[in-house]
């Protein structure tokens, strides 16, 4: 019973499950949710007090503080993914420790308001992007070196659609237990 806990705690929408098919109406939505997401997420935080922005969203976990800082941490990687993969030729991705930036002095102190806005500005370059993709362009792909495997772009909008609301979901489902509604 505990694993599961444990588990709905971490995966509160699930892991992410790759469709069948990357239609082109599944990419619109994943698109969709990208951009949609700085606003959902300014939304959930804005009004949250330093100790609730400081406060683990599980046992063991990050803050909703890290949660948000993460999040620009890892688009902005993926950002970067994305134009190397349009500009070279199945590229080597540089690897990052994100549980090691997630305990750098920004992740842990800074106010969320100036992450909240550089998300707005790299979210919408991200859809601006992903939307420009042909055909060609979202089989492009990338080398990712930690799991040693070979991610397509319309994989990675999909991934990253889902990573949003995966982390959004983080904050919501504290926000219940908590009462901070």
């Amino acid at each position: 019973m505990e694993n599961a806990v444990l588990e709905k705690l971490q995966y509160p929408i699930g892991k992410f499950i790759a469709p069948d098919c990357y239609s082109k109406s599944y990419l619109e939505e994943k698109i969709v949710e990208i951009s949609s997401f700085p606003e959902r997420l300014k939304k959930e935080v804005l009004h949250l007090s330093e100790e609730q922005l400081d406060t683990p969203y599980r046992n063991e976990g990050w803050t909703i503080r890290q949660v948000i800082q993460h999040c620009a941490d890892s688009h902005m990687n993926c950002f970067m993914r994305i134009k190397w993969t349009l500009t070279e030729e199945k590229p080597i991705i540089k690897f990052y420790y994100e549980d090691r930036w997630a305990e750098l002095h920004d992740n842990l102190t800074m106010p969320i308001q100036p992450t909240l806005s550089f998300l707005e500005g790299l979210h919408f370059r991200l859809a601006y992007l992903m939307k420009s993709l042909s055909e060609t362009d979202l089989n492009k792909s990338f080398i990712h070196p930690e799991h040693n495997a070979e991610f397509q772009l319309k994989e990675i909008i999909g991934t990253y659609a889902w990573h949003g609301n995966h982390h959004l979901a983080h904050i919501t489902e504290l926000k219940k237990r908590k009462n901070w509604l």
